[in-house]
């Protein structure tokens, strides 16, 4: 994955809802990055976990890609990559998630629903009314 310069970071920074710029800077979200990490035995890569993190908070990065690029760039097992990833989504992302929807576009396309392929069946009403007279 690409480092940004710091100028880019910065303008994108100042576009973005007032929730998101304290979430990159807040104290919680270092003390979940660093605790997360140390949970996980990825000690040493916080910084790098971090600065992942912070570009899906600037919009630089889905949060769908998150995961692949921890794996990838990371180099981090399967399991591990899943997990620092969910726990991520869960302590740092889930917060801030209205804002994250609004910056990345609507919510991931759900299941398409599929039409029917068989034909409905005819129905028989079976209801009569009474005729006045019967």
């Amino acid at each position: 994955m690409l480092d940004y310069p710091t100028e880019q970071l910065w303008i994108l920074y100042e576009k973005l809802p007032e929730e998101l710029k304290e979430a990159i800077f807040s104290e919680r979200t270092a003390e979940s990055i660093h605790n997360i990490c140390e949970r996980n035995g990825l000690q040493e890569k916080t910084p790098q976990v971090a600065k992942y993190a912070g570009y899906v908070l600037l919009g630089l990065l889905s949060p769908d890609e998150f995961q692949q690029v921890l794996r990838k760039d990371l180099k981090l097992k399967d399991d591990e990559t899943k997990q620092v990833a969910r726990e991520i989504g869960r302590f740092v992302l889930f917060p801030v998630k209205s804002s994250l929807e609004a910056l990345y576009g609507e919510k991931p396309a759900e299941k398409p629903v599929s039409k029917k392929t068989t034909a409905e069946k005819e129905t028989v009403d079976i209801y009569r009314e009474m005729i006045d007279g019967e």
